[in-house]
């Protein structure tokens, strides 16, 4: 029996996918609920599982071909066992052929109409003739026809350029620059994700008027703490106590007194968000993503690690789903961990702020009317300036700098 492979319902706001890998190819056995293609929107990759136990037997959208919802992928043959190899003969054909039949001798190559669908695409598309081409094995493959191509090739920049007849040589010419093709260039489509970071970036850039204050924090409270801490805690939690939960906790104290960083613009209104939903810029091979954690005032210290850790395991994988991606009222971005000193970062739509945090180090300060050396970190608030006004921007990045100096009081709420 066929089924239909289907691209799984897209979520409301993604208009169609792109093909990105088929894990299987026509001929190959598949079990129910095995990978058989990714495909990819803008914000994350979804897996198509198979319908049921089978072989593939066609592929209808290749890679990179572009998808919506609902549209066939390619045909599943449901209860059929695999076939022995691509181009193989039918049982019953060969049993037809009856013993007598002599076997094709090592080194020829089948008619092209006895190979697979991939091996005939190779040879129509390079004008080939199968029966030139020298076979590893019984029959024609796909890597039989590259090795050919790549012969070909090699022989082609290996042959010396005729010379023409004189009477005497010309003389030797001036070395010509090395033209521009002959350096080393490799174009690639960018993903979906990329193309998606890329618009939201330009967006950010043409819709809001941002600017950026910068502050810079003493971290030798939160480190004390953690190292007091920090066993117990993993111990109790089962997560490392890391410095991010510390940020997110003093993030959301700021949001509280100042609402209008927590806030957004829809068209002629400011909406302001009751409550508070943070991202945390994280990236992954396919490109910044930005998770969120939801009514993160309710969570505590541990709650948070835990789904910190979760997500960059996730991020890692592809594997964050639309839900855990989309919404979110501020977001922090931690370039640090990659030894950023400094940066501006750039806002999330629709949010109105985001907070960048960058390397730790040793400096020298001045505490009590003394010099003495404590772990310094600069921070950064870039926002929105037309709903966030520069003083409530400044004392919101205070708040943020006393709460992280004095987390007791933090964790205490006073």
């Amino acid at each position: 029996m066929s089924i239909e492979v289907k691209v799984p319902v897209l979520p409301e706001s993604v208009a169609d996918a792109t093909v990105v890998t088929w894990h299987k190819q026509p001929g190959e056995a598949v079990r129910r609920d095995e990978n058989l293609v990714d495909i990819e929107t803008d914000k994350v990759v979804l897996e198509v599982p198979a319908p049921q136990d089978g072989v593939l037997r066609e592929i209808l959208k290749s890679d990179g071909a572009q998808v919506v919802a609902e549209e066939v992928l390619g045909i599943l043959e449901a209860g059929a066992a695999a076939a022995a190899g691509e181009g193989a003969p039918a049982p019953a054909a060969a049993e037809a052929a009856g013993p007598g039949t002599p076997a094709a001798e090592p080194g020829a190559a089948p008619a092209a109409a006895g190979v697979g669908p991939a091996v005939r695409r190779l040879l129509e598309e390079h004008g080939l003739d199968a029966a030139a081409i020298p076979v590893s094995g019984e029959r024609l493959t796909k890597g039989d026809v590259l090795a050919y191509l790549e012969s070909r090739r090699a022989e082609a920049a290996e042959a010396p350029a005729p010379i023409p007849a004189a009477e005497e040589p010309p003389p030797p010419a001036a070395p010509a620059p090395e033209p521009l093709g002959a350096r080393a260039e490799r174009r690639v489509p960018m993903t979906r994700i990329r193309q998606r970071i890329a618009e939201r970036l330009v967006e950010a850039q043409h819709t809001a008027a941002i600017l950026t204050t910068f502050n810079e924090v003493d971290l030798k409270g939160v480190m004390d703490l953690r190292a007091r801490y920090k066993d117990r805690f993993e111990k109790a939690h089962g997560v490392r106590l890391g410095f991010m939960s510390f940020f997110v906790k003093a993030c959301v104290e700021a949001l509280k007194r100042f609402p209008e960083v927590n806030a957004s613009i829809d068209g002629a209104d400011i909406v302001y968000h009751g409550y508070y939903d943070v991202g945390i810029a994280v990236a992954s091979p396919r490109g910044l993503v930005v998770p969120i954690l939801r009514d993160v005032d309710q969570m505590s210290l541990a709650d948070i690690e835990k789904a910190i850790a979760a997500y960059g395991e996730k991020a890692k994988k592809g594997a964050l789903s639309m839900d855990e991606l989309t919404g979110g009222t501020f977001t922090l971005s931690n370039g640090g961990v990659f030894g950023s000193m400094l940066s501006t970062p750039i806002l999330n739509p629709p949010q109105s702020a985001i907070l960048g945090m960058h390397k730790t180090q040793e400096r020298p300060v001045v505490v009590d009317g003394e010099i003495v050396i404590r772990p310094i970190m600069y921070l950064a608030l870039s926002y929105d300036h037309r709903i966030i006004d520069g003083r409530e921007a400044v004392q919101f990045l205070v708040t943020i700098k006393e709460a992280l100096e004095d987390p007791a009081r933090m964790l205490l709420q006073l």
